[in-house]
């Protein structure tokens, strides 16, 4: 009796085709991931400003004197909100996960070009303003 074993060119043929199309499919979404990791960051950096923006506020509002000393960082205050100077050190972020830069009263934060977050100061009628790029994430 002749017993055969192993697999024909046909089976092994058909295999590799199989897992090349489920490597084609999913290569493209690993890739993605930085984009992804990207937009994460900048959103943790507006979840930052915002929390810190009202937790020194509220600390404001019970002791209305600017500045103010919160968690070892010197605050000034305009219209009871931190100034745009403030808020990048209170929130914790800096170098080297985000480059942040003051132009007047707005404070961005950055993670790469086009992805940004950033505070505008309150004004006498308006909150502080919070927002955020992701178009070049």
């Amino acid at each position: 009796m002749n017993k055969q074993a192993g697999f024909t060119l046909i089976e092994l043929i058909a295999v590799i085709v199989i897992l090349g199309i489920l490597a084609a499919t999913a290569i493209p979404k690993f890739v993605d991931l930085t984009s992804d990791a990207r937009k994460a960051k900048v959103n943790a950096a507006l979840a930052s400003l915002k929390s810190s923006s009202g937790m020194t506020h509220g600390k404001f509002l019970v002791n209305p004197v600017s500045p103010q000393t919160f968690e070892g960082v010197a605050v000034t205050f305009v219209n009871g909100y931190p100034n745009a100077a403030s808020i990048a050190a209170v929130s914790g972020l800096a170098a080297p996960d985000y480059t942040t830069a003051v132009a007047g009263t707005t404070m961005t934060a950055t993670v790469t070009a086009n992805c940004t977050a950033s505070y505008t100061e309150a004004t006498a009628t308006v909150p502080p303003v919070f927002a955020t790029v992701t178009t070049g994430c």
